[in-house]
């Protein structure tokens, strides 16, 4: 039989592996808009340039650049919600910490008392 104590350790340690698994995506997202304004920007500076084929087709280059922006933006978003997700699993994996401190501290009290009251117990019996 798991004791609450052993629950809460374990939760513990499920709310931190969820809360690593939001901060990883956060930071793949951010990364992937990061490429694709890196991206947009090298298009826009390819466009200008003398020896551009951008002259010959421009449309391609318009849409490529329309989208590395777009993929920019989504990143941003997505980013947006998992820092959202981040703060939530912060909250939960403090929360449940807190339980956890709070059942450990509980446990370590009464078996303090329990021990306390074994020696008093013995002392009794030898008088």
């Amino acid at each position: 039989m798991t004791t609450r104590k052993d629950r809460l350790k374990k939760l513990v340690k499920v709310q931190e592996q969820l809360k690593a698994l939001h901060e990883t995506r956060h930071a793949t997202f951010l990364s992937a808009a990061a490429a694709a304004e890196a991206e947009a920007r090298e298009l826009v500076e390819h466009f200008d340039a003398s020896d551009s084929l951008a002259g010959l087709f421009p449309d391609l280059y318009h849409r490529r650049i329309a989208n590395a922006v777009a993929r920019r933006e989504a990143n941003l978003e997505s980013a947006r919600q998992e820092a959202a997700l981040i703060a939530t699993a912060t909250a939960r994996t403090n929360m449940v910490e807190r339980a956890y401190k709070d059942v450990r501290r509980r446990d370590d009290r009464e078996r303090s008392d329990r021990e306390r009251l074994e020696l008093i117990a013995q002392k009794r019996g030898h008088e």
